[in-house]
């Protein structure tokens, strides 16, 4: 089924899943995948490309 309003769809580097990217996505955002549940985020919208989202470390206070 193709969604003739959004037809961008992105791949998830994780398990390949191919999934359309929801209306109004900007680069940088961050989007779950709907298979494994990776946080992926927009790097490029034309043609979207989708990376794994950097980890985000805790400092501790130092």
């Amino acid at each position: 089924m193709s969604d003739d309003l959004n037809p961008q769809a992105g791949e998830c580097p994780e398990c390949a899943a191919v999934f359309v990217l929801p209306t109004g996505t900007v680069v940088g955002e961050i989007l779950p995948c709907p298979d494994c549940a990776a946080e992926l985020e927009v790097v490029a919208l034309d043609p979207p490309r989708l990376a794994l989202a950097p980890e985000i470390e805790e400092d501790w206070g130092e």
